[in-house]
């Protein structure tokens, strides 16, 4: 989504505070050291991606590897493993182009229910996500230091896809896969910047959901999917 009215609005806001409006415009600041840049620096794909399977075994998430002509059929192997039923996706061309709209078809004739994200009618979306037991999204960013997929949402992006279903499947293009946290940041500012669009939300998430907040017992699936897989397509 587009900034609108970003002038008028910090221009009230100074005026109500007795300040004239800021002319000069604010140069980022560069700082001398950056230890943050360092961490993984140089690693190949390769090397992340061993990264990224060892934190996922920490966050309680499975990762699959799979080439993009293997896709279908590893999907339809782990919403099988996941009980199938019903299956809630955004609404994204890449799914299609990736085999994997054809493959819910396909899933569907066989009963199991598929139904992709409709910005016309959103409480009828929200309504069908929560009651679906598979959330199947895409990962923009992945981070293998902390095993994080990135998500950007749009009007045919629900965000509730991501978190409302009881499992949730991320298919992460090789390509997503950055060391931290640190890349991340970078690569959105410069996507704003050169687009100059900004998603209406990014959601960075780091396995099915966990609280330890009673008495610092881990409880899993309590604010969200309850478990998460990761699908890396190792050819995109």
């Amino acid at each position: 989504m587009a900034i609108e009215n970003r002038d008028i609005f910090l221009k009230k806001i100074a005026a109500r505070l007795g300040k004239e409006k800021v002319r000069k415009k604010i140069e980022k600041p560069e700082w001398k050291y950056a230890p943050q840049k360092r961490v993984l620096k140089g690693a190949s794909q390769s090397e992340l991606i061993s990264v990224l399977k060892n934190q996922c075994k920490l966050i309680h998430t499975d990762l699959i590897e799979t080439n993009l002509s293997n896709l279908p059929q590893t999907l339809e192997d782990r919403v099988s493993d996941y009980g199938g039923e019903s299956i809630v996706t955004w609404r994204d061309s890449r799914l299609k182009a990736w085999g994997v709209t054809a493959k819910l078809d396909e899933l569907h004739k066989q009963g199991v229910a598929y139904y992709e994200w409709n910005h016309e009618v959103e409480v009828e979306n929200i309504a069908i996500a929560e009651k679906a037991n598979i959330g199947l999204t895409i990962s923009e960013i992945t981070l293998a230091e902390s095993g994080t997929v990135v998500l950007f949402s749009d009007k045919h992006k629900g965000r509730t896809v991501s978190f409302l279903p009881e499992k949730s499947i991320i298919l992460v293009p090789r390509s997503s896969i950055v060391p931290r946290m640190t890349q991340a940041a970078a690569y959105i500012r410069e996507k704003i910047k050169e687009t100059g669009v900004i998603p209406s939300c990014i959601n960075f998430i780091t396995g099915p959901s966990n609280s330890a907040d009673i008495e610092m017992n881990l409880v899993v699936g309590v604010h969200g999917p309850i478990n998460a897989t990761y699908i890396i397509i190792s050819d995109l």
